[in-house]
């Protein structure tokens, strides 16, 4: 029985050590890309003027969308392939600093031109209808890798 108990406190010890041992954080340093601003600028433009064929309110530029963007843009161009990874993070802290009801994202990676992207966009069912939809604010994120690929990020919210 001593030994018994003995044992299952060793083992409560161990348990107890190695659970309250600190986790190693990942704290790996994102390169920043440099920005395609011509063509960030192109896309709004293509995406409103698209919007006000539906007539639908073009969409007015947000500067903390831009921010969510770019930051999302460099994580996808380090991963080298696109997603939607930490979505609900992004939209969390927009709509904390916006009280935003509803807030969306399109990506894409390899059109070279702003036309292109948005053929694409247009193209997909879902991307399609996220850039017709009710929202009221966007921002843009195009870059470059260092391999040549463009990397797009675009938010949406209302």
């Amino acid at each position: 029985m001593k030994r018994s108990l003995h044992t299952a406190f060793l083992a409560l010890s161990i348990l107890l050590i190695v659970s309250c041992s600190k986790e190693s954080i990942n704290s790996e340093t994102i390169p920043v890309a440099v920005n395609a601003v011509a063509v960030e600028q192109e896309l709004l433009g293509i995406v409103n003027s698209h919007r006000n064929s539906l007539g639908a309110t073009p969409l007015e530029f947000s500067a903390l969308a831009y921010e969510h963007a770019n930051l999302h843009t460099d994580y996808m161009i380090s991963k080298g392939t696109i997603s939607h990874d930490n979505f609900s993070s992004r939209a969390s802290k927009i709509a904390a600093e916006t009280n935003a009801k509803q807030i969306a994202e399109n990506v894409a990676k390899d059109y070279p031109t702003a036309a292109a992207a948005f053929q694409g966009w247009l193209e997909s069912p879902n991307h399609k209808s996220t850039m017709e939809a009710d929202f009221t604010h966007t921002a843009i994120s195009v870059k470059i890798s260092a391999n040549g690929d463009y990397f797009y990020t675009q938010l949406f919210f209302k």
